[in-house]
């Protein structure tokens, strides 16, 4: 009886040794080691060293992904953490823009220091580029291009700049709130640039097709003769930094070649120069836009004129983008009392206008 008492002891200690055994060492081969592990809902959440961050959890997902036409809703614990998936921006050609489009991120209930990234393309996303922080357009996408709805101009929105005119664009954004939060791009919108656009015209208030001609009649020696018409001019430019109307003349004055003489052009009070001839400005206008203003050097009152030489001068200008814009211009000219007769006196003048694209 004491000999098989002594063997059973044995082989219970060696069970008890053998389970110790299997409740230490974690399940591990040439490849991997699993520190920690559990069933069911249970398992390891959250890893972190100086370098990564890793979000898991092991055991059952529970549901699977719930996917419909309109929806897509995924299982697990990261899914639950996603920010919100970012409807369709804001996207608009407000203004005529050949050059950039308008945006408005569409923020989707996310927080306010939620971050935006925004896709953009011209071929329905088979070639994807991305909108830069600076509000141009590149082909990698970086952590500084996530920005907050404030960053990306908030209720104002931003110009999305250096497109390429006459080409419709497609947008898209997504949200990302704190690690492991990041959504899918949203649904997109689109809008297009048009062509840089310039239109110009000229007439007279007596003429409405060329040639146009002034006459002032007869001039009175020793004192200053008005033109009895006005020059008037039109514009609209979608140019991103306006446009200009430009004035030169040929013979920088009234020139007679029958008595070789020529009252000269000049910038000044003619009410106190002995002779001179110039330009004038009356009015400038605009619809919309601009604003469409005369130049300093032509927006002078009383008998002041400036210059009409063969120099290219700006006589009016547009700081930005306009439509309707309709300026008027009329002549000044003073001949000394010494100026010889005679019944040709004459300027060819020519009106330029340029858009600043």
């Amino acid at each position: 009886m004491s000999e098989v008492f002594h063997v059973k002891r044995r082989q219970i200690g060696a069970l008890y040794r053998l389970c110790a055994l299997f409740v230490f060492v974690f399940p591990a081969s040439a490849n991997y080691q699993l520190q920690g592990y559990g069933f069911g809902s249970g398992g390891e959440e959250n890893a972190t060293s100086a370098n990564y961050a890793l979000d898991a959890m092991t055991g059952e997902t529970g549901a699977s992904n719930l996917v419909g036409a309109n929806y897509s809703l995924g299982a697990g614990l990261s899914f639950a953490q996603q920010a919100d998936v970012p409807a369709a921006p804001t996207f608009t050609n407000p203004s005529n823009y050949y050059n950039k489009l308008h945006l408005v991120i569409n923020t989707s209930g996310n927080a306010s220091d939620a971050l935006f990234a925004i896709a953009i393309s011209t071929d329905g996303f088979a070639t994807t580029n991305y909108v830069k922080s600076d509000h141009t357009v590149g082909a990698t996408l970086t952590l500084s291009d996530y920005q907050t709805y404030a960053a990306w101009g908030g209720a104002t929105g931003i110009d999305v700049i250096g497109l390429t005119a006459n080409t419709t664009y497609q947008v898209k954004a997504k949200a990302m709130h704190g690690k492991f939060t990041e959504t899918g791009y949203g649904p997109t919108a689109s809008a297009a640039t048009v062509n840089p656009t310039l239109s110009f015209g000229i007439t007279t208030d007596t003429q409405s097709s060329p040639p146009f001609s002034v006459d002032f009649g007869v001039m009175v020696p020793g004192s200053v003769n008005t033109s009895p018409h006005q020059v008037n001019v039109t514009m609209n430019t979608n140019g991103a930094n306006g446009g200009q109307v430009y004035l030169s003349g040929a013979n920088a004055g009234l020139r007679s070649a029958g008595v070789s003489y020529t009252i000269a052009a000049v910038s000044g009070n003619l009410s106190s120069l002995s002779e001179g001839f110039g330009a004038q400005g009356i009015s400038a206008t605009q619809t919309s836009g601009g604003p469409f203003t005369i130049a300093t050097l032509y927006n002078q009152g009383s008998d002041i004129v400036g210059i009409t030489d063969t120099n290219v001068r700006t006589i009016f200008t547009s700081a930005g983008p306009v439509v309707g814009a309709a300026g008027s211009f009329n002549f000044k000219a003073k001949p000394s009392s010494i100026a010889p007769a005679a019944s040709d006196y004459s300027e060819t003048l020519t009106i330029v206008a340029a858009g600043s694209f």
